[in-house]
């Protein structure tokens, strides 16, 4: 028999996977709700928040963040979202401010401390307030700084896009404070940096037999050949998926030329492109492979996804 002790306990046990999801769901269902909740409070104070900042980077300030305890864990991310989207920030702690740190604040800085409390000592001293209130907590107890906290972390993530967007922020710009990071290398390398040159990009003439075209294609190992006239602009290409796919025309005719089954105008790209901006035209076309073309439409390069690899821009 099983004692009503034991009984229990494996009854228990049985439970408590169940339980702590359903506790792990709800908790995930209190803080959407919380930052939900902040969408229908946006109104014309967020819109003077971003103004005084724009105003304050125009006076070449900066944007002071602070906050204490898990608050403060908070303000630490939003000054660094801040600052590696092209706002200036850095995070001061409240307790050190009072101990020399106040003399990091300059006259044209601005001062960002997210409440939730609309009526506190420190929501009637702000020129602008961004309420971050939330109905509870998503700890059970309803004490821990959850819901709180994410709804701080929120909000300031969309101050920050904001502002990125107001200001202008590119892909080069994020680069440059990153630049150790694989955001680097997508944002500034450029497809004549990774494209392959001279000899290397497979090409053959106008009316060339497809038997010295195929020759070519193998040879250049990127699953293609680049078509073009006498000076050499690009009037076609001829890729693996071609020939699989008039295979059984070209078993059917004889002395058959490359422009007579090569795709006529190709999808090309520039070589001062983006190569972040090839690796999205061949994922939105399903290709692998790219030509690349100057202004007057001459071939200047050639590369493949296993190029972008090498370059590790994928």
């Amino acid at each position: 028999m099983i004692s009503a002790g034991r009984a229990l306990a494996q009854h228990t046990a049985a439970d408590a996977p169940s339980a702590a999801l359903e506790l792990a769901r709800n908790v995930l269902e209190i803080e959407a709700d919380a930052i939900r909740a902040l969408t229908t409070r946006l109104d014309h104070r967020f819109l003077d928040a971003l103004a005084l900042i724009q105003r304050c980077l125009k006076a070449h300030g900066r944007v002071i963040v602070s906050g204490i305890g898990k608050s403060g864990h908070i303000a630490r991310k939003v000054a660094s979202t801040l600052s590696s989207t092209g706002t200036p920030a850095y995070f001061v702690h409240p307790a050190e401010a009072s101990h020399g740190d106040l003399g990091m604040i300059r006259e044209p800085d601005v001062l960002i401390a997210i409440t939730g409390n609309a009526q506190s000592a420190l929501a009637r001293a702000a020129d602008v307030v961004l309420d971050s209130a939330v109905d509870k907590e998503a700890c059970p107890l309803n004490l821990a700084p959850t819901a709180s906290t994410t709804a701080q972390l929120a909000l300031g993530d969309a101050l920050a896009v904001a502002l990125l967007d107001a200001h202008g922020f590119s892909k080069a710009d994020f680069a440059r404070s990153h630049p150790r990071g694989s955001l680097y290398r997508q944002a500034l390398k450029h497809v004549a940096d990774v494209m392959r040159r001279g000899d290397a990009i497979p090409a053959v003439r106008e009316k060339a037999a497809l038997r010295k075209a195929l020759g070519v294609m193998t040879r250049g190992s990127l699953g293609m050949v680049a078509i073009v006239d006498a000076q050499r602009r690009l009037t076609g290409i001829f890729t693996d998926g071609d020939l699989r796919r008039k295979l059984d025309t070209i078993r059917t005719r004889r002395n058959v030329r490359i422009d007579d089954v090569m795709t006529r105008n190709p999808r090309t790209i520039r070589p001062e492109a983006l190569a972040a901006a090839a690796v999205e035209l061949m994922e939105r076309h399903k290709i692998t492979q790219l030509l690349v073309t100057d202004e007057a439409g001459i071939l200047v390069g050639a590369l493949n996804l296993h190029d972008l690899f090498r370059a590790r821009v994928l």
